[in-house]
C-alpha cells in the first residue's frame, strides 16, 4: 500500500457547513487525502471538534464584499463547496451554485440539509431525531410498549445525511472525468433515511417486522437481541440461520446441535427467550465470549466505548486505535485513508495559497478567531461538575 498518495489527493474542498453532518462529510473526504479548509464565521454554531481533523481553518464574513471577493477566489480554485443552510441563505450569502459555477464551471456544490432544498418542511429547523420521525424510521424503533427511541444521532446525521453527502459528491467527481463540468448535490438527510429504509420498509405489515419492536429484527426474537450475563453485561446474540442457532443451543450446554428448537417459531418466542436468558445469566459476559470464540454461534459480548481499545479484533485492525481518533475507512488495497493531523499555521498558509491567496491574506483570514459559538456548540452541557469547574 503507499502510505503518501491518497486517493482524493489534489482535491480542494471549502467547507462552510457547522455541527456534525457535513463535517462529518467532509472528514471523510480528508480522510481520504482532500485538501479542506472550515470556513467559520456567522451565527450557525461550529464544526464538533471531533470532526476538525485533518482540516485548515479560517473565518471570513460572507457579508462583507471584501472577504466574500476573497472566497471567490478561493471557489475559482476549489473542486467542491459543501455547505449546510437552510434553502435560500446561500444564494443570500452569494456562495450558491449558480453563482459559483459562472466563477468555476468544474465546481461541485453540495447543499447538505434535513429536508433537502425544496418540499413544504424546506425552512424548517430540525434534528436527527426529527429527520427519523419524517423519514418513518423512528416509528419503527424501540419497544412496543414504550416510546419510540433513536439510535443517538447516527442514522439522519451520519449514515443518511454526512455518508449520503460523501457518495453524492465523489459521484459528481467521477461524472466530471466525463462531462468536465461540475453539478449541484442536494443531499437531504430524511432522503438518506428513506434510502436505508428500503429492506425495513418492504417487510413493514409483515411477519418479519409487523410493528414497532417486533419481528425478527427488532431485539426481541430469543435469537436476535441481546441478555444479561451474571456479571450485569450483555451479550448480543444473532443467530438467525438454523445452523448457527444450533451452536448456540449446544455451546449454552442446552443440548445436541440437532435437538435445537425452531428459533423462528413466535410462539414458541417467549418460553425459549426465557430458557436462553436464564442461561446466559450462569457466567459473566467475558466467560461466554470465552466459550463461543472460533464459533459460528453469533454471539459478541457488549462492548462500551472505554473497551475497544483492548478489544482484540479492533486492535489488530486499527493499531493504536483511541476514542478521540477513530480509523481513516475504508480500505484500499493501494491507496491510503488516513486520519491528517491538525495543521499548524505555516501549513494553512500553504493551503490557501494554493486555493488563490496571497501569503498576506491567508495568514490574516487563518489568525482570525473562529471556529466556536453560535446558537449551539458541542458539548453543549457538561454532566461532571469536575468537567464543568476545570
Amino acid at each position: 500500500m503507499t502510505r503518501d498518495k491518497r486517493i482524493l489527493d489534489g482535491v480542494r474542498v471549502l467547507d462552510l457547513s457547522r455541527l456534525a453532518p457535513g463535517p462529518y462529510c467532509s472528514m471523510l473526504l480528508a480522510d481520504l487525502g482532500a485538501e479542506v479548509v472550515m470556513v467559520g464565521g456567522g451565527r450557525t454554531g461550529a464544526p464538533i471538534p471531533a470532526l476538525r481533523r485533518g482540516k485548515h481553518a479560517i473565518e471570513l464574513n460572507l457579508k462583507s464584499e471584501a472577504d466574500r471577493a476573497l472566497f471567490d477566489r478561493m471557489a475559482a480554485t476549489a473542486d467542491i463547496v459543501l455547505e449546510s443552510f437552510r434553502p435560500g441563505v446561500a444564494a443570500r450569502l452569494g456562495v450558491d451554485h449558480a453563482r459559483l459555477s459562472h466563477l468555476n464551471p468544474r465546481i461541485i456544490s453540495c447543499s447538505l440539509t434535513g429536508y433537502g432544498q425544496d418540499g413544504p418542511l424546506a425552512l424548517r429547523a430540525g434534528h436527527d431525531i426529527n429527520y427519523l420521525a419524517v423519514a418513518g424510521a423512528l416509528g419503527t424503533f424501540g419497544p412496543a410498549q414504550a416510546p419510540p427511541v433513536p439510535p443517538l444521532n447516527l442514522l439522519a446525521d451520519f449514515g443518511g445525511g454526512g455518508l449520503l453527502a460523501a457518495f453524492g459528491i465523489v459521484a459528481a467527481l467521477f461524472e466530471r472525468e466525463r462531462s468536465g463540468r461540475g453539478q449541484h448535490v442536494d443531499a437531504a438527510m430524511v432522503d438518506g433515511v428513506l434510502s436505508m429504509m428500503a429492506m425495513p420498509f418492504a417487510d413493514w405489515g409483515t411477519p418479519t417486522l409487523p410493528g414497532r419492536g417486533e419481528g425478527l429484527l427488532a431485539g426481541t426474537m430469543p435469537a436476535y437481541r441481546t441478555y444479561e450475563c451474571a456479571d450485569g453485561r450483555y451479550v448480543a446474540v444473532g443467530a438467525l440461520e438454523p445452523k448457527f442457532f444450533a451452536q448456540l443451543w449446544s455451546g449454552l450446554g442446552l443440548g445436541e446441535p440437532e435437538d435445537a428448537p425452531d428459533h423462528l417459531d413466535p410462539s414458541e418466542a417467549e418460553s425459549l427467550t426465557s430458557t436462553l436468558g436464564k442461561t446466559f445469566l450462569g457466567k459473566t459476559r467475558d466467560e461466554w465470549a470465552t466459550r463461543f470464540a472460533g464459533s459460528d454461534a453469533c454471539v459478541t459480548p457488549v462492548l462500551e466505548p472505554g473497551e475497544l481499545a483492548s478489544s482484540p479484533h479492533i486492535a489488530a485492525r486499527h493499531p493504536g486505535f483511541a476514542l478521540d481518533r477513530v480509523p481513516g475507512v475504508p480500505r484500499f488495497s493501494r491507496t491510503a485513508a488516513v486520519p491528517g493531523r491538525a495543521p499548524d499555521g505555516q501549513d494553512t498558509t500553504t493551503a490557501l495559497v494554493r486555493f488563490g491567496l496571497t501569503p498576506a491574506e491567508a495568514k490574516r483570514v487563518s489568525t482570525r478567531p473562529g471556529g466556536d459559538g453560535g446558537d449551539l456548540s458541542w458539548p453543549p452541557i457538561t454532566t461532571q461538575k469536575g468537567r464543568a469547574e476545570s
